[in-house]
């Protein structure tokens, strides 16, 4: 084994920077290329980090012929998640992949392939699953504090827009194809999370039933958080609310929705329900707690921002670094991913439809 292993960041953008600095901070790796569709992109990120000896490229091809490279890192749009992934995946190397891994069951049918034949290890940045208050949730929930799980909820509420650098892309339906994929498979995996009591899994949605709706859809006149005034903006092509029910092979109900059209600031409020004991965000009532009078309050951090580096990074890449070196599979790995994208890709379908769709989709 390399004294460290090396890390090619695909992609320069927002999220970009958040993945080399959390590389390099492990000490197990360091960053020695990154790729772009311009160069001088690359250049920018390298400069901003203080990167000196490092290859910087605006080829992906060229890049993972680079034998330095052990593990790449995609944080380009969207729609070539999974080009990118599978020539990753071809090349023999490690990838870190940004959500949503894909745009259709096709392309994810594609990357799986691609990953499981060339026994690659892969981590999907559902980053949420190392925030504090996440794992305190999880702990809490396997050791039993609320009893069996009946019932769980989580809400992505973001009013996207052109403030987001990624916008462009992502409000087209071409390459962002839908609310749940661009923004709310954060909340479809967290209802995932919630629902299955061991603390290192997600449970196994099993059928699906959505609607969608919302005001945003076509609309130029669009009002922008950050400057606090309605401005005009390129319109998303889809739906701005999607709302869906999940049942889960344990027996537990989800409801997860995303919307991009709510007035105020970001949101991710989560309720979690069992027989001895509920979660409201960072507040607990349990059994557990003889003689409790009012809500038990976590004094942590909270999923409460859009902003890249408030999401926990530092953690989701020591803990994949970790699986490379002991040869183990994440949890939040390709495989696993997939499920919660199926949840996304069967709310499309039951648009059309009109009728429960049941999963898996991909076999």
């Amino acid at each position: 084994m390399k004294e460290k292993l090396g890390v090619l960041v695909h992609g320069a953008g927002w999220v970009s920077t958040q993945h080399i600095k959390a590389f390099m901070n492990n000490p197990h790796t360091r960053v020695v290329a990154i790729s772009s569709r311009k160069l001088e992109s690359a250049r920018k990120r390298a400069e901003e980090a203080g990167l000196k000896d490092v290859k910087l490229y605006d080829n992906l091809d060229k890049a993972l012929e680079n034998p330095e490279v052990d593990i790449v890192s995609v944080c380009t749009p969207q729609h070539v998640h999974a080009e990118n992934t599978i020539a990753a995946a071809k090349a023999g190397k490690h990838i870190v992949i940004e959500k949503p891994i894909g745009n259709s069951l096709e392309e994810i049918r594609n990357m799986r392939d691609a990953v499981r034949k060339a026994k690659v290890k892969t981590v999907v940045s559902f980053v949420l699953r190392w925030n504090p208050l996440f794992q305190i949730l999880k702990r809490i929930i396997a050791d039993g504090m609320l009893g069996n799980l009946y019932y769980v909820e989580a809400d992505y509420q973001s009013a996207i827009a052109a403030w987001w650098s990624g916008y462009e892309d992502a409000r087209k339906k071409s390459t962002g194809v839908s609310a749940f994929l661009v923004g709310g498979c954060h909340a479809i995996d967290a209802v995932r999370w919630f629902a299955e009591k061991q603390e290192y899994k997600a449970a196994n949605p099993v059928e699906v039933f959505a609607y969608s709706g919302g005001l945003r859809k076509g609309r130029i006149r669009q009002w922008n958080y950050y400057t606090q005034r309605w401005e005009d903006m390129p319109p998303l092509e889809y739906d701005d609310l999607e709302v869906a029910l999940v049942k889960f092979e344990n027996g537990v109900i989800g409801k997860v929705s995303v919307n991009f059209g709510g007035v105020q600031p970001y949101t991710f409020p989560i309720e979690i329900f069992g027989d001895e004991g509920t979660v409201k965000d960072n507040r607990i009532w349990s059994t557990r707690f003889q003689g409790q009078r009012g809500w038990i309050e976590i004094p942590t951090i909270l999923p409460d921002s859009a902003e890249v580096t408030h999401h926990p990074f530092q953690a989701q890449m020591d803990h994949f670094v970790d699986c490379i070196l002991q040869d183990r599979e994440s949890h939040c790995n390709l495989e696993d991913a997939i499920k919660t994208h199926e949840i996304a890709f069967a709310a499309l379908e039951c648009y059309k439809t009109g009728k429960p769709v049941r999963l898996p989709l991909l076999t």
